[in-house]
């Protein structure tokens, strides 16, 4: 999978920018805060119409606007695709291939994008609510499947909420919501301990390369017992769930544990550690997608080497499949020896303005 074209007006602080990546390794230079960051979120957005950085689309628009569009045209293995989503006022258009989509499921999945960001190492060392995201977007882009199962279950348990927090919940209005929590969140655990177990080998295999031979393991932890049916959780929390007035037992509480050097990484890990864990499941995601799709997707790499010595940038890039079409920013404008190694396509950003360099 190849991006061929990326367009933004008024997204950020691009306007007007027309971004034609070259195949492989691409290097984006360009001091802080002037845009190169912006040029990543972009084609994470115009893949899965969400930011990694905001859930409030309003931070996407340039100051003193109410508009923006971005665009991308990407290369497959057996056609183009052009997707392009506009917003206007709190409401977003959506196309594919110039026809206009009713739901974001019928974008996802036409372009295949991983990213990794200094943000990323929330994965490893945030809240759980930041691992269970990592899995939603993750498994969204592979199976639409998941993503109206997600959906579903979402909906449920707001009416299920709403029922509990009325005066005395009736029985038999839980019900209903309990057997659809079930049959949804069935699907969700399903789908993610499927995932984390063929990604933790593979997260494994890249941390390995990257950390000299340390190994680290990614575990999918359920809240609810797996011999117990779904159902049978929710009908033993109701009376809890009475008292505090919220659904406190599924899979929007499930978690993964991560551990690195036989430790927890999230309470013992070093920065550099967590960093690395949290990288090496980005990487393992392009095998992983690779199996799934028959594609590799395009990997995006924000500031990543910045904190890397000229070994484990070595070993990164190692990692990486030649056939991968990968976008790295960076403040540096002197190339390391081990990304000028690549033979890089150069870009300069600044003040929003691209230019080849």
């Amino acid at each position: 999978m190849r991006l061929l074209e990326l367009t933004c007006d008024r997204f950020r602080c691009l306007n007007n920018l027309r971004f034609e990546p070259g195949p492989g390794l691409n290097v984006i230079r360009g001091d802080n805060a002037q845009g190169k960051t912006s040029i990543l979120e972009a084609v994470l957005y115009a893949a899965t119409s969400k930011s990694h950085r905001t859930s409030a689309e309003s931070d996407l628009v340039q100051r003193g606007e109410a508009i923006f569009r971005v665009s991308a045209r990407v290369q497959r293995a057996a056609r183009e695709v052009h997707t392009e989503i506009a917003w206007s006022h709190g409401a977003k258009r959506i196309k594919v291939n110039g026809v206009n989509q009713t739901r974001v499921s019928d974008l996802l999945g036409k372009i295949n994008a991983v990213i990794f960001s200094p943000e990323d190492s929330d994965l490893v060392r945030g809240s759980a609510s930041n691992r269970r995201t990592f899995l939603d977007m993750e498994l969204s882009q592979l199976h639409a499947s998941y993503l109206h199962a997600l959906q579903r279950y979402r909906h449920a348990m707001r009416q299920r909420n709403e029922v509990l927090r009325t005066p005395n919940p009736d029985d038999a209005l839980l019900d209903p919501w309990d057997a659809q929590l079930a049959e949804h969140g069935t699907t969700l655990i399903q789908e993610r301990r499927r995932f984390i177990n063929q990604l933790a080998p593979l997260a494994n295999t890249a941390y390995k390369a990257i950390a000299d031979g340390e190994e680290m393991s990614v575990v999918y932890r359920p809240d609810a017992k797996e011999d117990v049916p779904l159902i049978e959780s929710f009908t033993a929390a109701r009376k809890s769930d009475i008292r505090q007035r919220m659904t406190t037992r599924g899979p929007h509480r499930d978690d993964l544990e991560i551990v690195v050097d036989d430790k927890a990484a999230r309470q013992f890990a070093s920065q550099g550690q967590q960093k690395t864990a949290g990288l090496a499941i980005k990487l393992a995601e392009l095998d992983l997608m690779h199996e799934r799709t028959g594609e590799y997707p395009i990997l995006l790499l924000d500031d990543v080497f910045a904190e890397l010595d000229a070994s484990r940038s070595r070993e990164v890039l190692s990692t990486i499949p030649a056939a991968v079409q990968c976008l790295v920013t960076t403040t540096e404008f002197a190339l390391s020896d081990e990304l000028a190694s690549r033979a890089p396509t150069l870009f300069t950003v600044q003040k929003g303005l691209l230019r080849v360099a």
